[in-house]
């Protein structure tokens, strides 16, 4: 499951897809006698429109202007015209870019609603896969949640259950990742999703003048279930209620929270799936691959920060040894041996003793750092390229897989991109994949 990202935001949003497509086949082949279905669920019901309306591509943010409020999936198509135009202008006319962005415009165009976007450009990625995509908030579906929506509203028992669970996990050393409320749900309309409450005896939708006792809360959940929207204590059990899964797969914080679940799933009766890492992978173009092997480079030397492979890279190539760790270790025994001939003599002098000791230390960091500075500037040409390269693998300091899309990749390879990550990404297999280009 993910959020709907515009036009699939980062490329873990790919990889998660990818990891369960693979999953199920390999289940298949080793039990042939059962049908494995790989799932996708778009979060459409989110309301964090500042965390799906842009993506990264070419070092420019696109971003998806649109004045509408409430859940994304419900939110007018019609509002991404100007991205699109932005994005043909980016993407260029090459075969490539031509049949990406037709897949694009036609399945962004020929849907009111922007969660039908997002179900049928996803699934027209993935259609030879057999991918099941689905929208979470199909009234029929609801239809299916409502004895767990009047439990939840009116015995909030998740919110002790959760915050038990929570507690176990503390002790033993693991951070709570979704603090449950008392009432779990939202209420759902066009443009508004907000919390729903109980205060003095009603319950409230929080920012609205919507208000019901529980008689009039009860009739609403049997008339208009779609209209209550579970958070991220109930999409879970959603999820789990409407497909009930072999296994989930989703990045580590996602498994975090759902460990949090295990004995609300207990107490509504619903089965708890086992729980599957997604794969993580850095792909890297043949340029960066010749650069860091250029460099002297290996793969897991890239997960340092850009200043100590630098200063690794001046340790290896240095044609003389620019630190003075030695020096600083005889300049304090020396100091040290002068401290006590003083100490006998004049105690009173010690103080004078360490002030100088402390004022030659200075120097000589400062000379240590000149004589760096001298060493940076012979191998300057190299250590640009390894902060070039630092920051197209890992941009912002951070994993290419949390920032870059996939379209730069397809543009460059085709449907090989997508061949190389069914090739590659293997959820039971515990590693960082590493793609190079050679």
């Amino acid at each position: 499951a993910h959020q709907p990202c515009l036009f699939t935001g980062p490329l873990y949003y790919i990889f998660k897809i990818v990891s369960a497509i693979n999953l199920a086949e390999t289940l298949r082949q080793s039990y042939p006698g059962y049908k494995f279905v790989p799932v996708f669920i778009t979060g459409g019901e989110d309301h964090d429109f500042a965390e799906v309306n842009h993506l990264h591509l070419f070092d420019k943010t696109l971003i998806w202007e649109s004045r509408e409020s409430g859940a994304v999936g419900l939110m007018k198509t019609s509002s991404l015209q100007p991205v699109l135009t932005e994005l043909k202008d980016i993407l260029g006319t090459n075969e490539n870019a031509t049949h990406i962005y037709d897949l694009i415009e036609r399945t962004h165009t020929q849907h009111e609603l922007y969660g039908d976007a997002v179900c049928d450009f996803v699934g027209e990625l993935f259609k030879e896969q057999g991918l099941v995509v689905l929208n979470m908030y199909h009234p029929a579906l609801k239809q299916l949640l409502k004895p767990i929506i009047k439990a939840e509203i009116f015995e909030q028992s998740s919110h002790h259950l959760v915050m038990e669970t929570i507690g176990q996990l503390a002790k033993a050393g693991y951070p709570s990742q979704a603090v449950p409320r008392e009432i779990n749900f939202f209420y759902l309309q066009e443009q508004l999703r907000e919390r729903i409450v109980f205060e003095d005896g009603r319950y409230q939708v929080l920012n609205t003048s919507l208000s019901f006792n529980k008689k009039e809360m009860e009739e609403e959940i049997d008339r208009h279930p779609e209209r209550f929207s579970p958070n991220v204590i109930m999409r879970p059990l959603f999820q789990e209620l409407i497909l009930p899964n072999l296994a989930y797969i989703g990045g580590g914080g996602e498994l975090a929270y759902w460990l949090e679940r295990k004995s609300q799933f207990e107490h509504f009766g619903l089965n708890f799936p086992m729980l599957i890492r997604r794969n993580s992978a850095l792909w890297m173009d043949g340029g960066s691959a010749k650069r860091m092997h250029k460099l002297g480079l290996e793969p897991e030397e890239l997960w340092e920060n850009t200043e100590t492979l630098i200063k690794n890279y001046l340790h290896k190539n240095a044609a003389s040894e620019f630190q003075l760790p030695a020096e600083k270790q005889q300049l304090e025994a020396i100091f040290q041996a002068i401290a006590e001939k003083t100490k006998a003599v004049d105690a009173s002098l010690v103080k004078a003793v360490l002030a100088e000791h402390a004022r030659v230390s200075n120097s000589l960091s400062a000379l240590e750092t000149r004589l760096t500075r001298a060493e940076k500037q012979k191998h300057d040409n190299a250590l640009q390229q390894i902060r070039s390269l630092k920051e197209k693998l890992f941009p912002g300091n951070g994993l290419q897989e949390r920032h870059d899309n996939f379209l730069p990749f397809y543009l460059r390879y085709g449907e090989v991109f997508f061949k190389q990550l069914f090739e590659n990404l293997h959820p039971l297999e515990k590693k960082f994949v590493v793609l190079e280009e050679v």
